[in-house]
């Protein structure tokens, strides 16, 4: 009899996991036709910098070379000691669109990213705005406009792709998976009218929808997560869009080692209660279903028919592998899905240790 009650608890939380895999395909199917399109409106693009020299060689450029009407870069030059500032003026003094920020640390808002935000938000020029990061780079030159053709009169909140660059080794494929699964739950939960999170370096909104929120001034003495708590403040299901074109893409070098990553994600996963209560629910739930899937399959293998739970257990894999697949082709991932039981239990497992070493101490923040 208990046997039988495990079994039946056992397909519950398989259905429950192919459910959300099936919610989180939404995004790959298109999004209803947008009315009152207002695309090739003037934008500024406001990059973040931060000590980043090399970077602001080697990326600044591509930001220039955007192939679009009418935009301007407000670059945040913040508190950089290094000679970030030597190099912007080389390159305001060739480009007459270069707006520059310059912030200076002080007591209240001692490198605080969202203070120089702010500083820059109120500087720009246009009212719809593109944020990006200096250590990021655009996929192509046609990255604004991909952007901003999302933006219609109600949609006033597009969210993009912050992709990580590719490197051979196995710690960069997991760190891309797990980015991979954030992006399909961050696009997947907007299509359904929940934004919870989005990517900072590639993340477009209107001016208006900063003022009227009071900017960050609702979590201005949180280090970090300006991306994630500006949607809980701002986004709702009427003016949020998204952008997954690969021209719409932004690359990022992943982090350098698994101990950053690690760092960074028990810092990400401690703003988590921050967040809207059923955002919360809804992505604890899923983590926790999954550890139940994973514990009882492995329990009534030795304890039912395993022609039985082996029957069960190939069938979630297979809707797994259908939507995983689908959405890791959109997003230019594809190599990913041939590790991806492997990856899953492995991202299992460090989630539970995350959530076991918040409980102990709390998380150092990032510098």
């Amino acid at each position: 009899m208990v046997i039988t009650v495990v079994f039946y608890v056992f397909v519950v939380f398989t259905g429950i996991q192919i459910l959300y895999y099936l919610i989180f395909s939404s995004f790959l199917f298109k999004q209803k036709k947008k009315l009152n399109n207002i695309e090739k409106v003037p934008v500024s693009v406001i990059v973040f910098a931060k000590n980043s020299a090399t970077n602001l060689q080697k990326n600044l450029p591509n930001y220039l070379a955007q192939e679009y009407p009418e935009f301007e870069i407000v670059l945040i030059n913040n508190a950089s000691v290094d000679t970030t500032e030597d190099v912007i003026e080389t390159f305001t003094a060739k480009h007459k669109n270069i707006k520059v920020v310059s912030v200076e640390n002080n007591e209240a808002f001692w490198n605080n990213k969202k203070y120089a935000l702010t500083l820059g938000i109120k500087a720009a020029k246009y009212d719809h705005l593109l944020f990006t990061n200096i250590n990021s780079n655009p996929a192509s030159e046609h990255w604004i406009t991909e952007m901003s053709k999302k933006f219609t009169l109600k949609r006033t909140i597009v969210l993009g792709y912050e992709k990580y660059k590719k490197e051979n080794s196995f710690n960069n494929l997991f760190i891309r998976f797990h980015r991979l699964l954030k992006a399909i739950q961050c696009f997947a939960f907007a299509k359904q009218g929940s934004p919870f999170m989005a990517f900072g370096n590639n993340l477009a909104y209107k001016k208006t929808e900063f003022f009227k929120v009071n900017g960050f001034i609702k979590h201005i003495k949180i280090k970090f997560a300006e991306d994630d708590l500006f949607i809980k403040d701002a986004a709702t299901k009427e003016n949020i869009s998204y952008a997954i074109s690969k021209n719409s893409f932004i690359e990022t070098d992943a982090p350098e080692s698994f101990n950053d990553w690690f760092q960074e994600q028990r810092i990400l996963s401690s703003i988590e209660k921050h967040f809207k209560f059923k955002n919360q629910f809804f992505l604890s739930f899923f983590v926790v279903s999954k550890l139940f899937f994973y514990v009882l399959a492995s329990i009534l293998f030795f304890l039912y028919p395993w022609q039985i739970i082996l029957a069960i257990v190939l069938g979630y894999f297979l809707v797994q592998y259908i939507i995983i697949g689908l959405s890791a082709k959109k997003l230019k991932e594809p190599q990913i899905i041939f590790f991806l039981p492997f990856l899953e239990i492995s991202l299992l497992l460090i989630q539970i240790s995350i959530f076991i070493a918040n409980l102990i101490s709390k998380p150092n923040h990032w510098k």
